[in-house]
């Protein structure tokens, strides 16, 4: 007769708040908190245990927005369990853990969604879910709708434009079954877990850049509307349009896929998010033509000739890229320049959009692609500070698309737009002199009482008019083209 074992599993140690957020007794349970809280930790213990109280045979799941944060994950898992390996497996190719009691811990990405259905799931954690797609929320609902599994949803907050912001606020109502919980960098300055020297030099750091409302989103776990993205919700509503432009482009463009012909074969998270992005604007600035399609080598520049005709466009000369715009070149009928992506000329060609943006140099309507899976106004409201070694970039979260994007910043850094002309009246007199720059000095008096008065001074009956000066202010983007 087999004897049955007795399994001990003593999790991390957690902090007062830290566990009340987690070991809530409510079924979801919505966790917005800092950065380098301790979030993933209290998570990952939960998850343990849920496993080792399960039953042979269920499934419990790890959900990150890409396979490289589940890995991560999956990783800090498998060491947590330092205690039980011997009596555990593992399998590194499909991110599993098999845990004594014959239950699998499951680490996933939800990039798509649609792979999450079908499955019976007895209580799950959804990791950095304010960078997660909405359609990986419904998809786990529906996976713990038979078994009445539990979940964890945790995240840093990211602006009020995601649906973990919006669930959260709904925990946060007391609707039954659902909790909410905010854990802050001093509740875990407070617990020891991080120093409070370093928060207050990060604070510092933020508001010497003019950025203290990042600060309070990433630290302080306050949602913001513009905090985290560069380009402003309220300037990328402004360019709102009911319908795209009838003229006639005169400027377009090109951001390629970057695995050329193989990015119609679905074989991993890369291609299955790499398309072809075309964007043609008229001579006011007004969206023409947006969309983005997976096709072979061949006929992703037959499409780039039939849509882009004789318009001035950029076209993306990154890696494969570069033969298609020889192509291109080469066929005489078109104007077309290739533009090399380095970490350097994507940030200035995202810079120079914003300042579109901003400007509202810039108008489109919100429709989605015909894939129907996403749209422009997407991917922009998606993007948020990097902070680097080598400076601020803009990027959109790992395993969300910016095709659209890339494709209207090409098509403004192309377009023909007019020199800024500034006309303004200048005095003379008031201009920064050895005078001391007044025209009404002691020294300039004495100098004017002492003059001889000229010919022309003396047949004149009054002043001449000071003149205009017209200065004409050149920037990078009013050379494109």
């Amino acid at each position: 007769m087999a004897t049955q074992r007795t399994i001990r599993f003593e999790g991390a140690t957690l902090y007062p708040k830290q566990r009340a957020a987690i070991y809530d007794d409510a079924r979801i349970c919505c966790i917005e908190s800092s950065t380098k809280a301790g979030k993933t930790v209290g998570a990952l213990a939960w998850i343990i245990e849920q496993g080792l109280r399960g039953k042979a045979g269920q499934n419990y799941w790890w959900i990150a927005p890409v396979y490289t944060q589940s890995e991560i994950a999956f990783r800090r898992c498998w060491n947590m369990l330092e205690p039980l390996k011997a009596m555990c497996k593992r399998n590194q190719s499909a991110f599993f853990i098999l845990l004594p009691n014959q239950t699998r811990i499951m680490f996933k990405s939800g990039e798509r969604p649609d792979d999450l259905y079908g499955e019976d799931v007895f209580a799950c954690v959804m990791d950095e879910a304010s960078r997660m797609r909405e359609e990986s929320w419904h998809a786990i609902r529906s996976t713990l709708t038979a078994t009445r599994g539990p979940v964890r949803i945790i995240g840093n907050v990211r602006g009020r434009k995601n649906w973990f912001y919006r669930l959260s606020r709904l925990a946060e109502s007391g609707v039954d079954g659902m909790a909410f919980h905010r854990i802050t960098a001093w509740d875990a300055v407070e617990a020891g877990v991080l120093a409070r020297e370093e928060i207050e030099n990060a604070k510092r750091d933020f508001v010497r850049l003019g950025q203290e409302d990042v600060f309070r989103q990433l630290y302080m776990a306050e949602a913001l509307d513009d905090a985290s993205n560069p380009f402003g919700l309220k300037a990328i509503e402004a360019c709102l349009v009911d319908s795209y432009s009838p003229d006639n482009p005169i400027a377009a463009g090109v951001d390629l896929a970057g695995r050329g012909a193989v990015n119609v074969v679905r074989t991993g998270d890369a291609e299955s998010r790499d398309w072809t992005a075309l964007c043609l604007m008229d001579r006011n600035g007004n969206v023409t033509y947006l969309d983005r399609f997976r096709k072979p080598h061949r006929e992703t520049q037959n499409e780039i000739v039939r849509r882009v005709g004789r318009c001035q466009a950029y076209v993306d000369s990154t890696g494969t890229g570069d033969a298609i715009v020889e192509d291109l070149q080469r066929r005489g009928d078109m104007r077309v320049l290739g533009y090399t992506f380095t970490d350097r000329s994507r940030q200035d060609l995202l810079e120079g959009l914003a300042l579109a943006l901003q400007s509202q140099m810039v108008h489109w309507p919100d429709f989605t692609t015909t894939d129907g899976k996403g749209s422009l106004r997407d991917e922009l409201e998606s993007f948020e500070y990097n902070y680097t070694p080598r400076g601020v970039r803009y990027n959109v979260p790992e395993g969300q698309s910016d095709d659209l994007a890339m494709a209207l910043a090409l098509a403004v850094k192309r377009m023909p737009w007019k020199r800024l002309t500034v006309t303004k009246p200048m005095n003379i007199l008031q201009q920064t002199s050895r005078w001391d720059g007044t025209g009404d000095s002691e020294a300039w008096r004495k100098y004017q009482e002492g003059r001889k008065p000229t010919v022309s001074e003396r047949e004149q009956d009054k002043p001449l008019a000071m003149p205009t000066l017209t200065r004409t202010q050149d920037t990078r983007w009013s050379q494109a083209g």
